[in-house]
């Protein structure tokens, strides 16, 4: 694979938050932390073992070890996760929803940024270990955004009802997709592996996150991935005393609405919305609001209502009934796991950075921030293509519409540009001004009005042109467009859309080991690897 770069700003497709986040922004800085940068790492790590127990690591320990039971762990994996046990052990972690079959090839990008942060800071502070954690989102309810992947341009969806913790969902159902797949993947080599990788992990399995374990483990294993499942009683007791703060004070919404104003304030979206109460009641089929209401506390959609000692008592009694929100989640990965950094996508850094107030009000540090890895997988033939076009790369992030307007330009025999005209026409106007001025007001303003007329005259021919030599250029141009089309699908950013199965049944297990190899999270721009 060869690979080049470009700014994230240079792509335009990254918030300006997110520009400014990277470059370091001065109006940004009391909004997070430490700087993703590998000597930043050291106040982290001190940091965070001063504030995480031994008695946290051995609960952490001891639930890992009952969540992997059902998988057979690598060598590398069961070595970390005995390590977190020692104080001198840190986690690198990100987070994603349970989507079919990995969903969008992002999905492969968050996981090797965690695995080769966590090796390149193992090299710069060798006294330590570093594990690559995948919290797996096992409490979303959203089961419409999880329920499909595209594969050659078509949705790949799994039909069934749904409703509560999309963890917790059986995996019935789920052998009818494996039979389609079967038929798509083909029986080439790869195309066997990748079947046999669905069917291991969704038919072999009760529930969605024991697949989705698996799934990560088959792919990440030899790398020592560990995978969380935050929905685990063991776990969220730690959690209680947090949780009480949400139900007795509504402290996350007071300090997370403060910070998310003064962000407002400077010209940034508000990327999550804080609720007076950001815990869900959870419960079989059910993944519901808390809402307090005249001192009475009411699940959303339900009948069930408590008073405040009542749902107090509940926490205690049944930590696992209750789950936080986008907003809260965080927090109660900071608590369970001696985290040092966060590595997500840019919506999932900029709520973060909603946080960090918050985290202050309750003595929990706040992690180092980095944004994932983004990849543009090109293919050698279409870069081949592009070469033979002459198209600069970066010329295709640009809008379609853009793209095509400037390759016309450069391809065009005839130069679709009439500055020269206008600078001409210009000048003979200014002589008609200095003759004005020895008339009246009246003619001066005729002057001007007829300037605008011919200046506007010159702007829509050389828009004519333009249409014109399109038109005589439109074959080089439908093939731009096509290239365009497959590299950026829908016109967006091909991490967000494709699966890795497409590449996959091409170049099998050497796309894994190239984007391990390819991809630096400390390096901030975005990655382009031809295959």
């Amino acid at each position: 694979m060869t690979k080049q770069s470009i700014a994230y700003k240079d792509t335009g497709y990254f918030s300006k938050l997110m520009c400014d986040y990277l470059d370091e922004a001065s109006s940004l800085q009391e909004f997070y932390g430490n700087f993703p940068k590998l000597a930043n790492f050291q106040k982290q790590i001190a940091l965070k073992k001063e504030s995480f127990s031994a008695e946290s690591r051995a609960v952490l320990v001891d639930s890992l070890q009952k969540q992997y039971k059902n998988i057979t762990l690598s060598e590398a994996t069961q070595k970390n996760i005995t390590s977190l046990s020692e104080e001198n052990t840190f986690t690198i972690t990100t987070g994603h929803q349970l989507n079919l079959f990995t969903g969008p090839l992002y999905f492969l990008y968050k996981i090797f940024s965690v695995i080769n942060l966590s090796e390149q800071l193992k090299k710069a502070y060798p006294d330590s270990n570093f594990v690559p954690v995948y919290w797996m989102a096992t409490e979303d309810h959203d089961f419409e955004e999880i329920n499909y992947f595209n594969l050659f341009g078509k949705k790949v969806q799994w039909k069934r009802k749904d409703g509560g913790a999309v963890g917790e969902l059986s995996t019935e159902g789920l052998a009818d997709v494996a039979a389609i797949l079967l038929k798509q993947f083909g029986d080439s080599e790869n195309g066997k592996a990748l079947s046999s990788l669905f069917s291991e992990a969704y038919l072999k399995h009760d529930n969605l996150a024991e697949a989705t374990r698996d799934l990560g483990n088959a792919l990440f294993a030899k790398y020592g991935l560990v995978i969380v499942d935050g929905n685990d009683t063991d776990l969220k007791k730690a959690f209680v005393p947090y949780a009480h703060k949400e139900i007795e004070s509504q402290l996350s919404f007071n300090k997370i609405t403060k910070t998310t104003q003064k962000l407002t304030a400077l010209g940034y979206p508000e990327q999550v919305h804080p609720r007076e109460i950001n815990l869900f009641y959870l419960d079989k089929g059910i993944r519901e609001r808390i809402i307090e209401k005249d001192g009475r506390f009411y699940i959303n959609e339900t009948t069930l209502e408590f008073s405040k000692d009542e749902l107090l008592e509940l926490i205690e009694a049944a930590p696992e009934k209750f789950s936080p929100n986008a907003l809260l989640r965080p927090l109660y990965q900071e608590v369970i796991l001696p985290n040092l950094c966060y590595i997500g996508g840019g919506g999932e850094v900029a709520y973060w950075l909603q946080l960090k107030d918050y985290f202050e009000s309750v003595s929990v540090p706040f992690p180092v921030l980095l944004l994932r890895n983004s990849v543009l997988l090109m293919p050698t033939y279409l870069s081949e293509k592009l070469k033979k076009m002459e198209v600069p790369l970066e010329s295709l992030f640009l809008k379609q519409s853009d793209l095509r307007t400037k390759h016309t330009h450069q391809i065009s025999e005839v130069a679709i540009d009439f500055s020269t005209q206008r600078t001409h026409l210009e000048q003979q106007f200014k002589d008609l001004y200095n003759l004005a001025e020895k008339t009246d007001a009246s003619f001066k303003g005729a002057v001007g009005a007829q300037e605008k007329k011919q200046l506007n005259g010159l702007d829509h021919l050389e828009k004519r042109l333009l249409k014109a030599q399109k038109r005589k250029l439109k074959d080089e141009l439908e093939r731009l467009t096509e290239l365009q089309n497959e590299l950026f699908p829908n016109q967006g950013l091909q991490e967000r859309t494709l699966n890795f199965s497409e590449f996959y049944l091409e170049y099998g297990d050497i796309l894994l080991s190239e984007l391990k190899e390819n991809l630096d999270p400390l390096h901030h721009e975005f990655t382009i690897l031809e295959l």
